[in-house]
């Protein structure tokens, strides 16, 4: 089950976003949705109920469009509007993905841009419009299907997808629970449009700070000096809707990469495994 507050002002696109985040970590698992619940807050006395319905249909085409049927839900009022969905998938046990059993070796490879806290830190802010985020909007709207598709069709180590705890965030789990480290090169990490700007006017969510403060002293930073606290600040900044982080033997990456590709999406290889002493050790450079 996940859902949250808007993150866009456009009421069905707030609907598909919330909806292709909830389905996430049935992705990272490599599990196909089934089921969803609507679970809505809503303020019926102080907005007008059409608003509601098109961030319902929103949620619902998404589901539609993940293979998945919409059977039910709940609805609450309250002051300030959430949406999101409880979800139920299917996984063979056999192909069963979790975060644990990433090996020392494995490739690392990202399947969409990060910043989305900050992009929507800035819309709020009025720093950038709609239309300049458009890039960031369309990426959390996006199902993770292809990604997981191509991940079981290769063979994946372990997965997780990448959201409110940051890519350093959920790198460190997977890290801690696979006990071994990572090396990762913070140039190759994608950014969605705008997210380097943004962050040099401060432009930047409250919950990237914590996420810092309880990763940064598992980091070893081998770059610029002058690069740092940027790079740090956006790789700690927290995602809506985000990629899959997958750790894959070496020899498998190029050919990961190219499904992705073949299905219409993307991927990044970003860093390796390496050997961990202590577990969750991060170098980045």
């Amino acid at each position: 089950m996940d859902f949250f507050t808007p993150i866009v002002d456009d009421p069905y696109l707030f609907g598909q976003i919330a909806a292709a985040n909830s389905m996430s970590d049935l992705y990272a698992m490599g599990a196909k949705p089934l089921t969803a619940l609507n679970i809505i807050c809503f303020p019926v006395s102080c907005h007008p109920l059409d608003i509601m319905e098109a961030i319902l249909r929103g949620g619902y085409d998404k589901v539609i469009e993940a293979g998945a049927v919409v059977v039910g839900g709940h609805s609450v009022e309250d002051p300030e509007p959430k949406y999101g969905l409880a979800v139920t998938g299917l996984v063979n046990p056999q192909n069963l993905v979790n975060g644990s059993g990433a090996q020392t070796g494995d490739a690392l490879i990202l399947t969409k841009p990060v910043g989305t806290g900050i992009i929507a830190t800035a819309v709020k802010g009025e720093m950038i419009t709609v239309e300049d985020a458009d890039q960031a909007i369309k990426g959390m709207a996006a199902l993770n299907a292809p990604a997981a598709e191509a991940m079981l069709n290769v063979g994946v180590s372990a997965a997780t997808d990448v959201t409110g705890f940051s890519f350093l965030g959920h790198l460190y789990e997977m890290l801690l629970s696979s006990k071994v480290g990572a090396e990762i090169d913070h140039k190759k990490v994608p950014l969605y449009r705008g997210v380097k700007e943004m962050v040099s006017m401060g432009m930047i969510p409250g919950g990237a700070y914590r996420n810092l403060e309880y990763v940064r002293s598992h980091i070893s930073w081998q770059g610029k000096e002058e690069e740092k606290e940027d790079a740090l600040i956006i790789l700690a900044d927290p995602q809506t809707s985000g990629g899959l982080l997958v750790a894959l033997p070496e020899e498998n990456a190029e050919f990961y990469l190219k499904d992705l590709k073949s299905r219409g999406s993307e991927g990044h290889l970003v860093g390796r495994i390496t050997a961990g002493k202590p577990a969750g050790k991060i170098k980045l450079f």
